[in-house]
């Protein structure tokens, strides 16, 4: 084989191909010194070999492919910086070894002899891969009608062909590489043959897609032409019907609308059936219904939260007095929203009596968030199909009430309100309860699938707030998918600020009045809010506090012109007799009468336990509708005074010979609960001893048949109760002293409380008879 050395032009992205001519631009320093050394030789004659990587700027021999051509510069151009060159390729060579290096690269070749195997292998690829090489450039140029043959005719031997077709095809940089170092005809053409299969299969399937888009798109364009004329005929002729001009509406609003696919998809499907549909069929309304649900769901459409925890607390403390543990809570709440908005947070439960601000605290919290509020009330649903929606094959079907809210809501984001979910019902027709529990789940909520609209919604994004007046009749699942944050009842004095903030102001100005046209003064409220009103909230109040401006609004509406400052002697004129007394407590009580605290849903209450012994009676008698709880309060108290008479000076005797009687007035109220234990303890220990119990003492609290007293719930509201009934001494169990911060201050400095661990500390407490009896004999 020939040596001989060549001053080499590294090529980055192409390969120059014995027999082909090849325009080049060479910018680099070195390979324009190759080009200029070449041009200077006699027969000018130049190596050009690829690169192995194009980003390689400095190229070595070790970053060239082994393989090249040696050309002859047919042309030179200066352009700037950059020289342009026409060259033609004379035979493929193989590098040996470096000469220099600078200032261009110049390398020893040897010269490879060119192919010259036939067969008829190679005359059967020959002929395929002309084929397949014609069948490429059609589906590439479809509109160009050039036979592949036309333009290889000039070359004859196949290597020379497979070399041009390269240069038609525009293969990749790596295959025309491979094709450079083929050694036989046979290999180039085996190479070629298996490129071209690949393309030419890549361009059919190709081919096909944009075929199959194509049509789908010709369709819709045909349909869409269509329609347009057949509306424009009907209108024309006048025969467009109010149905037709309807779904012409729902389809011009679904093509505005931004709709999921899925949604979409069934949308259109139904819309494509109420067409076909006669406007008399039953099912015509219920499938527009539909459309129109689907419609105006707001499957994408969210508002964005303001997450400012300043202005939260101003909107709180502006909207709520007092409730600090609540709006604490509440800003914790959203300050874990801003720091991790996908973060999973418990269902905040609003608990507490009616009219202590549960649905107003959601209110704030939608307006501090910027979210759109809705509430609806649970009260009363028995009826899973209510939550979760009719099936569409039923008569009069209708979505359920949660996808109803976010219909009216008009985001799919807004804070939605279940209010009295203690009231939930449960009969035949499911258990709202579990219907609940998914639309409370984060990890199910996100496709909720309302029978009616039968398609996922997601939840997720949904503020729920939940409210109850207790937790009593919450299903247990349920409650342990919520935080329960307790708001009790007011006091008399919280009453007034609240009327003085929030509630006069609000009357006056939905009377039509100014301020200045009705006062009411501070006097006059405590009035209004001991003698007229009994609650733990304040709706009662707000409600009073309406009908004096609306008396004074009446006067001013005929002729009085003077203001009006309502004073307490001027309520009986204006609202009737007082409903309420404040001497609510007994002033005499009677051997087995004992004052108890209790716990309503109205917040808390004095309740009076009555025992009367039944000589030669048996047994224990309970009325008052006492539910099962108190009835076995009352049996452990009557078992321990038995077994600790001696202790107690209580004649067993009187035990033994006679039956006892309890009774818990209010018969008409059923009641239940274990905070009554030591008031009936109390009143069977006064009844069996014949000592009558303090008359300015009350009592709550649970007993155990071992004489402990056991803590209760609702400390604050029968606080409250006590002090408005007047009494100044309260037994409570020791264990609940940690509630007493709860008080207020002003309550709390009035009254006395003795906190017991034992039934005996009660006793000894209440009845003064008793006490007395244990000072002698501790004497």
């Amino acid at each position: 084989m020939e040596h001989s050395t060549y001053p080499t032009l590294p090529l980055k992205n192409t390969v120059l191909f014995p027999h082909l001519v090849l325009p080049l631009s060479v910018g680099r320093s070195k390979s324009i010194a190759a080009v200029e050394t070449a041009l200077a030789s006699e027969d000018k004659l130049i190596a050009v070999f690829p690169q192995h990587n194009p980003r390689t700027e400095e190229p070595t021999a070790d970053d060239l492919f082994r393989f090249g051509t040696v050309g002859v510069i047919k042309k030179m151009a200066r352009s700037g910086d950059t020289v342009q060159i026409l060259v033609q390729g004379i035979e493929r060579v193989e590098q040996l070894e470096t000469v220099q290096a600078e200032p261009y690269l110049s390398l020893k070749v040897t010269t490879l002899p060119e192919p010259s195997d036939t067969g008829t292998e190679i005359e059967a690829l020959h002929r395929t891969v002309i084929e397949l090489a014609g069948r490429m450039i059609e589906l590439v140029q479809p509109q160009v009608q050039v036979s592949i043959h036309h333009i290889i005719s000039d070359v004859e031997k196949p290597l020379h062909q497979i070399y041009l077709l390269t240069s038609v095809l525009s293969l990749d940089f790596d295959k025309e590489k491979e094709l450079l170092a083929a050694a036989t005809q046979a290999e180039a053409l085996h190479l070629m043959y298996r490129y071209l299969n690949h393309e030419v299969q890549v361009l059919e399937v190709r081919q096909k897609i944009t075929s199959t888009a194509q049509t789908e798109i010709d369709k819709k364009q045909r349909e869409y032409v269509l329609r347009q004329q057949l509306e424009a005929i009907q209108e024309e002729l006048g025969e467009k019907s109010p149905e037709q001009a309807e779904i012409s509406e729902l389809r011009r609003r679904m093509e505005e609308t931004e709709l999921p696919e899925l949604v979409r998809k069934e949308v259109e499907k139904e819309l494509t059936r109420l067409e076909r549909m006669p406007s008399a069929a039953p099912d015509y309304q219920l499938t527009r219904g539909y459309v129109e649900l689907a419609l105006e769901l707001p499957w994408n459409k969210t508002t964005e939260d303001r997450l400012d925890l300043k202005r939260a607390r101003e909107i709180l403390d502006e909207d709520h007095f007092d409730l600090e543990d609540v709006k604490e809570r509440i800003i914790e709440h959203l300050a874990v929203m801003k720091l991790n908005p996908e973060a999973k947070s418990p269902i905040l439960c609003f608990v507490g009596p009616p009219g202590v601000g549960k649905t107003s605290v959601g209110q704030s919290i939608a307006r501090a968030l910027g979210r759109k509020f809705e509430r609806m009330s649970l009260g009363g649903l028995h009826d899973e199909a209510e939550l979760r929606g009719h099936r569409r094959t039923y008569i009069g079907a209708m979505p359920g009430r949660i996808i109803r809210a976010i219909r009216r809501a008009g985001y799919k984001n807004p804070l939605l309100m279940l209010d009295e979910i203690d009231k939930l019902g449960r009969d035949f027709r499911g258990d709202p309860a579990a219907a609940l529990l998914e639309v409370l789940d984060p990890a199910q909520n996100v496709e909720f699938h309302d029978n009616y609209l039968d398609l996922p919604f997601d939840l997720s994004k949904v503020f729920f707030v939940t409210t109850a007046n207790t937790l009593d009749t919450i299903p247990r699942p349920l409650l342990d998918r919520m935080e329960v944050l307790r708001l009790p009842g007011y006091s008399d004095e919280e009453k007034q600020q609240i009327a003085r903030r929030y509630l006069i102001g609000r009357q006056i100005g939905e009377a039509g009045l100014s301020e200045i046209q009705l006062s009411i003064p501070d006097e006059t409220l405590r009035y209004v809010i001991r003698r007229y009103t009994r609650e733990a909230g304040v709706r009662e109040l707000e409600r009073v506090l309406g009908r004096i401006a609306r008396k004074v609004a009446t006067q001013v509406a005929e002729g009085q012109t003077q203001p009006m400052t309502v004073k307490p002697k001027k309520l009986v004129e204006l609202l009737g007799p007082e409903r309420f007394f404040a001497e609510e407590v007994r002033q005499q009580l009677p051997p087995g009468v004992a004052a108890g605290l209790a716990w309503t849903e109205a917040g808390g209450d004095v309740l009076y336990v009555e025992a009367a012994l039944l000589p030669e009676g048996k047994g224990l008698t309970l009325t008052g509708q006492l539910g099962n709880i108190m009835q076995e309060s009352a049996k452990a108290a009557q078992s321990y005074l038995w077994s600790h008479a001696e202790e107690l000076r209580i004649d067993q005797k009187s035990i033994r010979e006679s039956g006892v009687h309890i009774h818990v007035p209010a018969g008409a109220i059923p009641k239940d609960g274990p905070s009554a234990g030591v008031t009936m303890a109390t009143a069977l220990t006064s009844a069996y001893a014949h000592w009558p119990v303090r008359n300015d003492t009350a009592m709550t609290g649970e007993i155990t048949l071992s004489g402990l007293v056991l803590p209760v719930g609702g400390i604050k509201e029968k606080v409250l109760a006590a002090h408005r009934a007047g009494i100044r001494r309260i037994i409570l169990p020791k264990e609940n002293e940690k509630d007493l911060r709860e008080i207020p201050e002003h309550v709390r400095q009035s009254l006395q409380f003795i906190l017991a661990e034992r039934i005996e500390e009660v006793l000894t407490a209440a009845i003064p008879e008793l006490n007395r009896l244990h000072s002698r004999g501790a004497a």
